[in-house]
């Protein structure tokens, strides 16, 4: 890191970083999550090549805290639907402690994947994968052809695999 960078980014918490950790717990309602989520934004803010200008600091700050509750959202949720599943499993069929984490990481890599593809996409394969319905009965709930219905399914299968593949 280059001096000017270090400099610049020490005034940038100097000068903000009671604000976003104020601004943070207003925002969650609690001080241990406000602190990890304003650790995080300025861990980001410090892998970053190039900082915001000073005018427009608070509101970069702003963007990165929100994708980060975004995304521990996401996971709590996804975290939240597995292990509501596993409760219906009897305890000699429940996974191990490192198989559940194993699986949350790909649910969380599907659910990142799906989550970058147009809405429609994303819902002819939910429908299909999550509450088996035909590919006639998604193309007459989405009011779109039985083909694009295929092609939907396809691209969202295809971007799932890329997903885990590239983990």
């Amino acid at each position: 890191m280059t001096s000017s960078k270090q400099l610049k980014l020490s005034q940038l918490y100097h000068h903000h970083q009671t604000w976003l950790y104020h601004w943070l717990q207003k925002k969650l309602g609690g001080s241990d999550h406000a602190a990890d989520i304003a650790h995080d934004t300025w861990l980001r803010l410090f892998l970053m090549e190039n900082l915001p200008p000073d005018e427009i600091s608070r509101q970069y700050l702003v963007k990165i805290a929100k994708g980060l509750i975004i995304d521990r959202y996401r996971r709590f949720c996804v975290e939240q639907a597995y292990l509501q599943t596993l409760q219906d499993y009897p305890a000699l069929e429940a996974p191990s402690a490192e198989q559940q984490y194993l699986i949350i990481e790909t649910l969380l890599q599907l659910d990142l994947a799906l989550s970058k593809l147009p809405v429609a996409v994303k819902q002819a394969f939910l429908l299909h994968r999550l509450e088996g319905k035909t590919y006639k009965q998604i193309a007459e709930m989405l009011n779109i052809s039985v083909s694009s219905v295929e092609k939907y399914i396809a691209r969202a299968l295809l971007s799932c695999i890329l997903a885990i593949q590239n983990e």
